[in-house]
């Protein structure tokens, strides 16, 4: 057992849009800390790991192919590996637990070779 201090805790973007802190990382999965502050760009890309976000503090629109949905403390949102996604119209500072599986970038094709 593993109590992971600290996860999905809202910290403020030192000098970066976005700040992403990983907590924990398995072959199988990896869990960290991804927040944006109101008024923030996120600038993530579409991920080759399946992942799931739980938002902790704060407010957003989620924006996917599939449509948009309008996100707060409690929603939790899955998704799949390389689907495109991104967090608008931050309106709060937000915080979000994020799950992947496997471990974040472990099927980029540079680190199937290692």
């Amino acid at each position: 057992m593993l109590i992971i201090e600290g996860a999905g805790v809202w910290t403020a973007p030192a000098e970066a849009a976005n700040d992403w802190v990983e907590h924990l990382r398995v072959p199988d999965l990896s869990v960290g800390t991804y927040c944006i502050p109101a008024g923030g760009l996120d600038d993530q890309s579409p991920h080759t790991e399946d992942e799931i976000y739980v938002v902790t503090a704060g407010r957003a629109r989620i924006v996917t192919p599939d449509g948009t949905a309008e996100v707060g403390p409690g929603s939790v949102i899955f998704v799949p590996a390389g689907e495109e996604h991104r967090f608008e119209e931050v309106t709060e500072d937000l915080a979000l637990l994020v799950v992947f599986g496997p471990a974040y970038g472990s099927r980029a094709p540079d680190q199937r070779a290692k």
